[in-house]
């Protein structure tokens, strides 16, 4: 092969290359819901990894059984939501108001919950393995956890570190 032939194919190859991305490693964008209104709104089943939902009204939102892993959750308000089954593995679910949300059969593996108020939450089998708590928060869920999360077979009051 002459190295005129040699150039002209790589650069075909090249040119292929910048024309064609190859689609096994690209993703959309994540989604953004920041400060959005989402009251009552249905996500349940839904893939959201790595999704932005900070300061946004989500009282009375379904994510039952939602793919949340990644997701930003910050400064939210998530009154009487309804989580149960949601994978939530390395979210920041911080300064997140949850009061009577239902939690049970959630993963939270890894994420970070500090400042979260859990007034009245359902955590029956929740996974909070390596979760980021502070001392009070770990003392207020050790006082209603119970159950095995059934995808990760984890006790809640195991993940918690609750005596």
């Amino acid at each position: 092969m002459t190295f005129r032939k040699l150039a002209a194919f790589l650069l075909t190859v090249v040119l292929f290359i910048w024309a064609f991305p190859a689609q096994a490693g690209y993703y959309p964008p994540p989604l953004s819901y920041s400060n959005a209104e989402l009251k009552a709104k249905d996500f349940s089943g839904q893939i959201l990894q790595v999704a932005e939902f900070s300061n946004a009204n989500m009282e009375l939102a379904n994510f039952e059984g939602a793919d949340l892993k990644g997701a930003i959750l910050s400064a939210s308000v998530m009154t009487n939501a309804n989580l149960h089954g949601a994978d939530l593995t390395n979210a920041m679910v911080d300064q997140v108001k949850l009061n009577g949300a239902d939690l049970s059969d959630a993963v939270l593996v890894e994420s970070i919950l500090l400042r979260t108020i859990f007034d009245g939450v359902n955590i029956a089998g929740a996974d909070f393995t390596d979760a980021i708590l502070d001392g009070a928060q770990i003392n207020e869920l050790c006082i209603k956890a119970s159950g095995v999360n059934s995808k990760t077979g984890i006790a809640t009051r195991e993940s918690l570190g609750c005596r």
